[in-house]
Protein backbone atom coordinates (compact mmCIF):
# COMPACT_ATOMS: atom_id res chain seq x y z
CA UNK A 1 0.00 0.00 0.00
CA UNK A 2 1.28 3.54 -0.75
CA UNK A 3 1.87 5.82 2.23
CA UNK A 4 -1.16 7.87 3.32
CA UNK A 5 1.00 10.98 3.29
CA UNK A 6 3.39 11.54 0.35
CA UNK A 7 7.07 11.38 1.28
CA UNK A 8 8.73 14.24 -0.57
CA UNK A 9 12.31 13.74 0.58
CA UNK A 10 12.92 10.15 -0.50
CA UNK A 11 14.16 8.92 -3.87
CA UNK A 12 13.40 5.27 -3.09
CA UNK A 13 10.50 3.85 -1.11
CA UNK A 14 10.60 0.12 -0.45
CA UNK A 15 7.46 -1.83 0.34
CA UNK A 16 7.22 -5.34 1.77
CA UNK A 17 8.94 -7.92 -0.43
CA UNK A 18 10.47 -11.37 -0.12
CA UNK A 19 12.92 -10.58 -2.93
CA UNK A 20 15.71 -8.10 -2.10
CA UNK A 21 16.64 -5.53 -4.72
CA UNK A 22 19.98 -5.95 -6.49
CA UNK A 23 22.63 -3.26 -6.03
CA UNK A 24 24.79 -4.18 -9.04
CA UNK A 25 25.68 -2.58 -12.34
CA UNK A 26 24.84 -4.19 -15.66
CA UNK A 27 28.55 -4.87 -16.20
CA UNK A 28 28.75 -6.75 -12.90
CA UNK A 29 25.68 -8.81 -13.82
CA UNK A 30 27.18 -9.89 -17.15
CA UNK A 31 30.51 -10.67 -15.45
CA UNK A 32 28.86 -12.92 -12.86
CA UNK A 33 26.65 -14.72 -15.36
CA UNK A 34 29.57 -15.32 -17.72
CA UNK A 35 31.50 -16.84 -14.82
CA UNK A 36 28.59 -19.24 -14.17
CA UNK A 37 27.79 -20.16 -17.79
CA UNK A 38 30.79 -19.32 -20.01
CA UNK A 39 29.93 -21.77 -22.80
CA UNK A 40 26.17 -21.31 -22.78
CA UNK A 41 24.73 -19.48 -25.80
CA UNK A 42 23.88 -15.91 -24.89
CA UNK A 43 22.79 -14.49 -28.25
CA UNK A 44 21.56 -15.93 -31.55
CA UNK A 45 20.84 -13.61 -34.49
CA UNK A 46 19.32 -15.81 -37.18
CA UNK A 47 19.20 -13.20 -39.97
CA UNK A 48 22.89 -12.34 -39.51
CA UNK A 49 24.02 -15.90 -38.78
CA UNK A 50 25.65 -14.81 -35.51
CA UNK A 51 25.92 -16.97 -32.40
CA UNK A 52 27.78 -15.93 -29.25
CA UNK A 53 28.36 -17.75 -25.99
CA UNK A 54 28.52 -15.66 -22.83
CA UNK A 55 32.32 -15.75 -22.85
CA UNK A 56 32.46 -14.74 -26.52
CA UNK A 57 29.97 -11.93 -25.98
CA UNK A 58 31.83 -10.64 -22.92
CA UNK A 59 35.04 -10.54 -24.97
CA UNK A 60 33.30 -8.59 -27.75
CA UNK A 61 31.83 -6.17 -25.21
CA UNK A 62 35.22 -5.41 -23.67
CA UNK A 63 36.77 -4.91 -27.11
CA UNK A 64 33.96 -2.57 -28.19
CA UNK A 65 34.07 -0.60 -24.93
CA UNK A 66 37.83 -0.16 -25.30
CA UNK A 67 37.29 1.00 -28.88
CA UNK A 68 34.74 3.61 -27.84
CA UNK A 69 37.20 5.05 -25.34
CA UNK A 70 39.86 5.11 -28.06
CA UNK A 71 37.55 7.27 -30.19
CA UNK A 72 37.48 9.85 -27.41
CA UNK A 73 34.22 8.99 -25.67
CA UNK A 74 34.23 9.48 -21.91
CA UNK A 75 32.19 8.32 -18.94
CA UNK A 76 28.90 10.22 -18.94
CA UNK A 77 28.85 10.90 -22.69
CA UNK A 78 25.72 9.96 -24.65
CA UNK A 79 25.78 7.48 -27.53
CA UNK A 80 22.71 7.07 -29.74
CA UNK A 81 21.89 3.61 -31.10
CA UNK A 82 19.68 3.94 -34.17
CA UNK A 83 18.60 0.88 -36.10
CA UNK A 84 16.82 -2.49 -36.10
CA UNK A 85 17.48 -5.57 -33.96
CA UNK A 86 21.03 -6.48 -34.98
CA UNK A 87 23.98 -7.82 -32.98
CA UNK A 88 25.63 -4.42 -32.83
CA UNK A 89 22.62 -2.99 -30.98
CA UNK A 90 23.10 -5.39 -28.07
CA UNK A 91 26.88 -5.04 -28.29
CA UNK A 92 26.61 -1.26 -27.91
CA UNK A 93 24.11 -1.63 -25.07
CA UNK A 94 26.61 -3.55 -22.96
CA UNK A 95 29.78 -1.80 -24.19
CA UNK A 96 28.40 1.61 -23.25
CA UNK A 97 27.28 0.30 -19.86
CA UNK A 98 30.76 -1.06 -19.22
CA UNK A 99 32.46 2.21 -20.18
CA UNK A 100 30.05 4.42 -18.23
CA UNK A 101 28.60 5.88 -21.44
CA UNK A 102 24.84 6.50 -21.50
CA UNK A 103 23.03 4.65 -24.29
CA UNK A 104 20.29 6.63 -26.03
CA UNK A 105 17.71 4.34 -27.65
CA UNK A 106 16.69 5.95 -30.95
CA UNK A 107 13.56 4.85 -32.80
CA UNK A 108 14.74 3.18 -36.05
CA UNK A 109 11.83 4.75 -37.96
CA UNK A 110 12.81 8.34 -37.11
CA UNK A 111 13.11 10.79 -39.98
CA UNK A 112 15.48 13.75 -40.02
CA UNK A 113 13.46 16.21 -37.92
CA UNK A 114 12.76 13.58 -35.24
CA UNK A 115 16.39 12.47 -35.20
CA UNK A 116 17.58 16.05 -34.82
CA UNK A 117 15.20 16.65 -31.93
CA UNK A 118 16.24 13.66 -29.80
CA UNK A 119 19.98 13.95 -30.45
CA UNK A 120 19.92 17.63 -29.56
CA UNK A 121 17.69 17.04 -26.53
CA UNK A 122 20.18 14.72 -24.83
CA UNK A 123 23.40 16.05 -26.36
CA UNK A 124 24.58 12.89 -28.10
CA UNK A 125 28.33 12.81 -28.72
CA UNK A 126 28.15 9.64 -30.84
CA UNK A 127 25.65 7.93 -33.12
CA UNK A 128 25.70 4.31 -34.35
CA UNK A 129 23.57 2.97 -37.22
CA UNK A 130 23.56 0.58 -40.22
CA UNK A 131 23.68 1.90 -43.77
CA UNK A 132 20.08 1.02 -44.51
CA UNK A 133 17.14 -1.06 -43.31
CA UNK A 134 14.12 -1.48 -45.59
CA UNK A 135 13.38 2.06 -46.87
CA UNK A 136 15.36 3.76 -44.09
CA UNK A 137 18.64 5.10 -45.49
CA UNK A 138 20.22 6.11 -42.21
CA UNK A 139 23.33 7.81 -43.54
CA UNK A 140 21.28 9.91 -45.95
CA UNK A 141 18.84 10.89 -43.21
CA UNK A 142 21.70 11.99 -40.96
CA UNK A 143 23.18 14.00 -43.83
CA UNK A 144 19.89 15.91 -44.06
CA UNK A 145 20.54 17.05 -40.49
CA UNK A 146 24.34 17.29 -40.75
CA UNK A 147 25.40 18.02 -44.34
CA UNK A 148 28.92 18.61 -42.99
CA UNK A 149 29.29 14.87 -42.31
CA UNK A 150 30.25 13.91 -45.86
CA UNK A 151 33.27 16.22 -45.79
CA UNK A 152 34.37 15.57 -42.19
CA UNK A 153 37.16 13.40 -40.86
CA UNK A 154 35.92 10.45 -38.77
CA UNK A 155 35.51 11.51 -35.15
CA UNK A 156 35.80 15.20 -35.97
CA UNK A 157 32.31 16.15 -37.11
CA UNK A 158 31.45 19.79 -36.48
CA UNK A 159 27.86 20.61 -37.27
CA UNK A 160 25.70 23.64 -36.54
CA UNK A 161 22.50 21.79 -35.73
CA UNK A 162 24.08 19.20 -33.42
CA UNK A 163 27.16 20.86 -31.92
CA UNK A 164 27.85 18.03 -29.44
CA UNK A 165 27.83 15.25 -32.06
CA UNK A 166 31.35 14.41 -33.22
CA UNK A 167 31.62 10.61 -33.58
CA UNK A 168 29.56 8.74 -36.18
CA UNK A 169 29.83 4.96 -36.52
CA UNK A 170 28.36 2.93 -39.38
CA UNK A 171 27.80 -0.71 -38.49
CA UNK A 172 28.20 -2.29 -41.91
CA UNK A 173 30.17 0.08 -44.17
CA UNK A 174 32.93 2.66 -44.27
CA UNK A 175 31.21 5.88 -45.31
CA UNK A 176 32.60 9.45 -45.52
CA UNK A 177 32.93 11.02 -42.08
CA UNK A 178 32.27 7.77 -40.21
CA UNK A 179 34.13 4.99 -38.46
CA UNK A 180 33.19 1.45 -39.39
CA UNK A 181 32.35 -0.98 -36.60
CA UNK A 182 35.44 -2.96 -37.56
CA UNK A 183 37.56 0.14 -36.91
CA UNK A 184 35.91 0.62 -33.52
CA UNK A 185 36.65 -2.98 -32.54
CA UNK A 186 40.31 -2.54 -33.48
CA UNK A 187 40.84 0.97 -32.09
CA UNK A 188 41.74 0.26 -28.47
CA UNK A 189 45.26 -0.31 -27.19
CA UNK A 190 46.73 -1.17 -23.79
CA UNK A 191 46.22 2.36 -22.46
CA UNK A 192 42.52 2.24 -23.31
CA UNK A 193 42.19 -1.19 -21.72
CA UNK A 194 43.69 0.24 -18.54
CA UNK A 195 41.34 3.22 -18.74
CA UNK A 196 38.38 0.86 -19.11
CA UNK A 197 39.39 -1.15 -16.05
CA UNK A 198 39.57 2.02 -13.96
CA UNK A 199 36.13 3.13 -15.15
CA UNK A 200 34.62 -0.26 -14.34
CA UNK A 201 35.90 0.02 -10.77
CA UNK A 202 34.21 3.41 -10.36
CA UNK A 203 30.78 2.54 -11.77
CA UNK A 204 27.93 2.94 -9.30
CA UNK A 205 24.61 1.12 -9.63
CA UNK A 206 22.60 4.31 -9.08
CA UNK A 207 24.19 6.04 -12.09
CA UNK A 208 22.26 6.54 -15.37
CA UNK A 209 22.76 3.93 -18.06
CA UNK A 210 20.04 4.51 -20.66
CA UNK A 211 17.76 7.23 -22.02
CA UNK A 212 14.58 6.05 -23.74
CA UNK A 213 12.10 8.35 -25.44
CA UNK A 214 8.33 8.31 -25.15
CA UNK A 215 6.24 8.00 -28.31
CA UNK A 216 5.47 11.71 -28.52
CA UNK A 217 1.74 11.19 -29.12
CA UNK A 218 0.80 14.17 -26.90
CA UNK A 219 3.71 16.42 -27.85
CA UNK A 220 7.43 16.09 -28.42
CA UNK A 221 9.02 12.82 -27.21
CA UNK A 222 10.27 12.99 -23.64
CA UNK A 223 13.52 11.36 -22.59
CA UNK A 224 13.26 9.03 -19.58
CA UNK A 225 16.59 8.40 -17.84
CA UNK A 226 17.06 4.88 -16.47
CA UNK A 227 19.71 3.75 -13.98
CA UNK A 228 21.51 0.42 -13.57
CA UNK A 229 19.42 -0.06 -10.41
CA UNK A 230 16.23 0.54 -12.35
CA UNK A 231 16.73 -1.82 -15.25
CA UNK A 232 18.66 -4.54 -13.40
CA UNK A 233 15.90 -4.97 -10.83
CA UNK A 234 13.18 -4.71 -13.46
CA UNK A 235 14.80 -7.49 -15.49
CA UNK A 236 15.57 -9.60 -12.44
CA UNK A 237 11.97 -9.59 -11.23
CA UNK A 238 10.67 -10.33 -14.74
CA UNK A 239 13.02 -13.31 -14.98
CA UNK A 240 11.89 -14.61 -11.61
CA UNK A 241 8.24 -14.19 -12.60
CA UNK A 242 8.83 -16.09 -15.86
CA UNK A 243 10.69 -18.84 -14.02
CA UNK A 244 13.78 -18.75 -16.25
CA UNK A 245 16.43 -18.61 -13.51
CA UNK A 246 18.97 -21.47 -13.46
CA UNK A 247 17.07 -23.45 -16.09
CA UNK A 248 19.02 -22.55 -19.20
CA UNK A 249 15.89 -21.17 -20.83
CA UNK A 250 15.85 -20.01 -24.44
CA UNK A 251 13.80 -16.92 -25.23
CA UNK A 252 12.64 -15.80 -28.68
CA UNK A 253 12.75 -11.99 -28.89
CA UNK A 254 10.98 -10.48 -31.94
CA UNK A 255 10.15 -7.16 -30.22
CA UNK A 256 12.15 -3.96 -30.92
CA UNK A 257 15.26 -3.28 -28.87
CA UNK A 258 14.70 0.47 -28.69
CA UNK A 259 11.84 -0.20 -26.24
CA UNK A 260 12.22 -1.54 -22.69
CA UNK A 261 10.54 -4.84 -23.47
CA UNK A 262 13.36 -5.78 -25.83
CA UNK A 263 16.38 -4.15 -24.22
CA UNK A 264 15.47 -4.69 -20.54
CA UNK A 265 13.06 -7.64 -20.30
CA UNK A 266 15.14 -9.30 -23.03
CA UNK A 267 18.81 -8.32 -22.98
CA UNK A 268 19.24 -7.38 -19.33
CA UNK A 269 17.32 -10.49 -18.25
CA UNK A 270 19.79 -12.48 -20.36
CA UNK A 271 22.72 -10.91 -18.48
CA UNK A 272 21.19 -11.63 -15.06
CA UNK A 273 19.55 -15.03 -15.47
CA UNK A 274 21.71 -16.62 -18.16
CA UNK A 275 18.89 -16.82 -20.68
CA UNK A 276 19.78 -17.57 -24.31
CA UNK A 277 18.18 -14.89 -26.50
CA UNK A 278 17.14 -15.80 -30.04
CA UNK A 279 16.46 -12.91 -32.44
CA UNK A 280 14.42 -14.29 -35.36
CA UNK A 281 14.55 -11.18 -37.54
CA UNK A 282 15.70 -7.56 -37.72
CA UNK A 283 12.11 -6.37 -37.25
CA UNK A 284 8.98 -8.35 -36.58
CA UNK A 285 8.18 -11.08 -39.09
CA UNK A 286 5.62 -13.68 -38.07
CA UNK A 287 6.98 -16.47 -40.27
CA UNK A 288 10.57 -15.95 -39.09
CA UNK A 289 9.38 -15.90 -35.49
CA UNK A 290 7.47 -19.18 -35.86
CA UNK A 291 10.47 -20.78 -37.57
CA UNK A 292 12.70 -19.67 -34.71
CA UNK A 293 10.30 -21.11 -32.14
CA UNK A 294 10.36 -24.44 -33.99
CA UNK A 295 14.08 -24.65 -34.76
CA UNK A 296 15.69 -23.04 -31.71
CA UNK A 297 13.84 -24.82 -28.90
Amino acid sequence: MPPATPIANKSYLNGASDIPLISRTLDQCLEETTYRYPEREALVFLTEGIRRTFSQFKQDVEQAATGLLALGLKKGDRLGMWGPNNYEWVLMQFATAQAGIILVSVNPAYQSHELEFVLKKVGCKALVFPTQFKTQKYYEILKDVCPELEHSNPGALKTKKLPELSVVICVDAKLPGTFSMHEVMQAGDSSHKKELQEIRKMLIYKEPINIQFTSGTTGSPKGATLSHYNIVNNANLIGIRLGVSEKGARCCLPVPLYHCLGSVAGCVMMAIHGVSLVFPCLSFNSKATLNALENEK
